[in-house]
């Protein structure tokens, strides 16, 4: 069973703003959580986020700006995880 992966307003607005290359690498991100799940460690820079509980990012392109993409569990039962943010390293909300 996969993982339903939501996306706030905020970040789907963000993701449309991506540049093409990017937007395709996060395309491939979520359907990476929804096959298997919050964990992914192999992406770049992956990470749990400190003083956030259940909340993760990973970097979606290195060098000038690195995008990167954060993301919480919202319910581990249910397996419902929710993207929160994909932008631009510095207007990153940890």
């Amino acid at each position: 069973m996969g993982w339903t992966v939501e996306v706030t307003a905020r970040a789907d607005r963000q993701i449309r703003k991506l540049p093409e290359a990017i937007r395709s690498v996060y395309v491939a991100l979520a359907k990476e959580l929804e096959e298997y799940g919050p964990y992914r460690a192999n992406w770049s820079h992956y990470g749990k986020l400190r003083g956030k509980t259940d909340a993760y990012h990973c970097h979606l392109g290195g060098g000038r700006p690195t995008y990167v993409a954060c993301w919480e569990i919202k319910d581990k039962a249910v397996r419902i995880l929710e993207v929160y943010y994909v932008g631009t390293h510095e207007n990153t909300p940890y």
